[in-house]
């Protein structure tokens, strides 16, 4: 994998995959089991976040002059994601199951048009604007692993 958009895609989609177990997990009830699925997709959804908001916005930030674009949108929408997976997380703190589903029936869209948006958009143009640092810049993305 050496462009940006191709490592960064494949963590949305373990992401999702993570969310798709643990909310398997939540209607069936098995709190247990839902707790180590959530930690796992929190876990994977926020160091992709930091993968992102530190490494790759800041320097397709620096290579366009960009600050009110694509980054300033994809920050806020995390910052969004964030505030629902807190209640989430507060839902499965109680073993609210009808809460937990309804709240991930609001995050899962929001994250499959968040991860569009990145994939189509941001994503290319990053592949395009960073190629000659793509190497350094997914090698300081994978410095992030050691600090989880």
């Amino acid at each position: 994998m050496n462009q940006i958009s191709d490592y960064l895609a494949a963590e949305h989609g373990h992401c999702d995959q993570a969310f798709i177990e643990a909310e398997s997990a939540v209607a069936q009830s098995q709190w247990e089991q839902t707790r180590k699925l959530w930690q796992q997709f929190c876990s994977s959804t926020q160091r992709h976040f930091e993968r992102e908001e530190q490494v790759l916005f800041p320097a397709f930030e620096a290579a366009t002059g960009q600050r009110a674009g694509p980054t300033q949108i994809m920050r806020q929408e995390h910052e969004q994601m964030r505030q629902i997976l807190q209640a989430l997380q507060q839902a499965l703190a109680d073993q609210d199951k009808e809460k937990f589903l309804g709240g991930a029936d609001t995050l899962l869209p929001l994250m499959q048009q968040h991860n569009l948006k990145e994939e189509n958009i941001l994503y290319r143009m990053a592949d395009q604007v960073l190629a000659s640092q793509s190497k350094s810049l997914l090698e300081s993305m994978q410095l992030l692993d050691s600090k989880c």
